[in-house]
């Protein structure tokens, strides 16, 4: 019998057949064994054994995290990842049967792109994160703090005139990873004279309300012009998910094994599968726990080697730290 226990040990497929072939097993298990996303299914007349491909498989909207417990199975959640949300908006809630399983999937994913992170010093600019709990994306860069193993590695809260200090010093021969939401980047752009061109810059989306929206493309020009870099890294994840798409300076993010971009029509939510400008769905297998079909509100482009844009969100959706305006 398929538990999402059994699932998580297949997180890593070979190849897109594989893939294709997990999903639709775990699509069957959630249906039946989510009375959410069942309720969802029965209330749009999709029948899930009729599914036999994943374009056809329905995403459950992310709106779902803010008012109903998404969960696959009888399972004690050992923690609740929160979204940060701006005063007064109701925030999605992510309950997650084992945070070990969180940060060392999340590590594997960077490691996998990056390389080993005892090579890097890891330094993070997220103070809205810190300053609430629940943070799914402060969890994972604790964790990194801690596997790099360096004493100079840790969190900046307020604190950009250390911060910049310690940047400066740190050249040592291994590599610095900066990474940061979009503001505070932003502010230690404008206000100091900094050259980073010995660190790799990571932006993780997210004004907050303390900026104007901008578009990615604007923000990684007033960084790369003001840092003194060559390309900005960006991260793509989000409190409902559990993996992590990366850029490398490009804009195109680029899946794990774990996870797929599928682009629905704005109109038609229940289309198949475009290569033009559409909503951005996530087959993320490591949701095995809650429900792995996700609909985001983020628009983008998918390109046919796999990899993905995000071009904004759709209109009237909420406001969320992953981000940037539409170009």
């Amino acid at each position: 019998m398929q538990t999402f226990k059994s699932f998580t040990k297949d997180i890593y497929p070979l190849n897109d057949d594989l893939f294709r072939e997990i999903a639709l097993e775990l699509f069957r298990f959630q249906a039946i064994n989510s009375q959410v996303y069942q309720n969802y299914l029965t209330y749009l007349g999709v029948t899930a054994e009729e599914i036999t491909n994943v374009y056809e498989i329905p995403f459950l909207p992310i709106s779902f995290f803010k008012s109903h417990v998404i969960a696959s199975g009888d399972w004690t959640p050992e923690l609740i990842f929160t979204s940060s949300g701006t005063t007064g908006q109701e925030v999605s809630r992510h309950s997650v049967p084992s945070l070990s399983f969180y940060l060392q999937h999340s590590q594997r994913i960077f490691e996998t792109l990056f390389g080993p992170l005892e090579q890097f010093h890891v330094v993070g600019l997220l103070p809205s994160y810190l300053e609430r709990t629940g943070s799914s994306l402060v969890a994972m860069v604790n964790h990194f703090i801690n596997m790099s193993k360096s004493p100079f590695s840790g969190f900046y809260l307020n604190d950009l005139e250390g911060l910049v200090t310690q940047l400066e010093r740190l050249k040592d021969g291994r590599k610095i990873l900066l990474l940061g939401v979009s503001f505070a980047l932003l502010d230690l752009a404008e206000q100091y004279e900094v050259d980073l061109r010995h660190c790799m810059v990571m932006e993780t989306g997210g004004m907050k309300g303390r900026r104007q929206e901008i578009t990615r493309q604007e923000l990684h020009e007033i960084l790369r012009k003001n840092l003194n870099i060559e390309k900005v890294y960006s991260e793509y994840g989000m409190t409902e998910l559990l993996s992590q798409a990366y850029s490398q300076g490009d804009g195109l993010f680029q899946s794990p094994p774990s996870m797929r971009v599928i682009l629905r029509e704005i109109n038609d939510p229940f289309g198949h599968e475009i290569r033009s400008a559409g909503i951005i769905n996530v087959i993320d297998l490591a949701n095995a726990h809650s429900c792995a079909f996700i609909e985001t509100q983020d628009l983008g482009k998918l390109h046919q080697d796999g990899h993905f844009e995000v071009l904004g969100r759709m209109d009237n959706s909420d406001i969320r730290g992953c981000n940037l305006m539409v170009e």
